[in-house]
């Protein structure tokens, strides 16, 4: 028997959603990000219990109740599911385009060439200014292909803000 023939049978080829393997170096967001939607989460899930505690209060009927236990049972689903959308974030800068996955049940591939991009946005809303977070959001001719990166370090954003813009300049010079 051949070496070839104990090695197994070759390996699959990536899937849609795994382009180029060998060529791609994924980035990874912060994981602060997780704190700032769990606060966000908190922050809904209390001004939910009030209300509904008020009415249970006042009707004193089961339901209102009842949908205080389901409010926070779906709020731990959710915690759970937070966690792991972080972590299915990522981008990674190719040369011509840049790429941006993420996504859980239903994961998401977007590649945006740079000579597509109209403009691109940095953002912080308190929160996340708060854990020292931004979002870069880039902005195509084609609203479906808006793409965005959040959880970025405000250096790590401006730094993807200027090379994108860059990029995007000297790729649309050639249109």
């Amino acid at each position: 028997m051949s070496g070839a023939d104990r090695a197994g049978p070759p390996p699959a080829p990536p899937g849609p959603l795994e382009p180029w393997p060998e060529t791609v170096r994924w980035q990874p967001i912060s994981r602060d990000l997780i704190w700032v939607e769990l606060i966000r989460l908190g922050i809904v899930l209390a001004v939910a219990l009030v209300v509904l505690g008020v009415v249970w209060a006042v009707a004193g009927h089961w339901l209102p109740g009842a949908a205080i236990g389901a409010a926070l049972l779906l709020s731990v689903w959710r915690a759970v599911t937070i966690v792991r959308a972080v972590r299915a974030w990522g981008y990674a800068e190719r040369d011509d385009d840049l790429l941006v996955r993420h996504g859980l049940l239903v994961r998401r591939l977007s590649i945006v060439p740079y000579s597509r991009m109209q403009f691109v946005d940095v953002s912080a809303g308190p929160l996340e200014r708060a854990f020292d977070l931004a979002t870069v959001q880039l902005h195509t001719a084609a609203a479906a292909s808006d793409a965005r990166v959040p959880g970025l370090r405000p250096a790590e954003a401006s730094r993807l803000r200027d090379r994108l813009t860059a990029l995007g300049e000297d790729r649309a010079e050639g249109l």
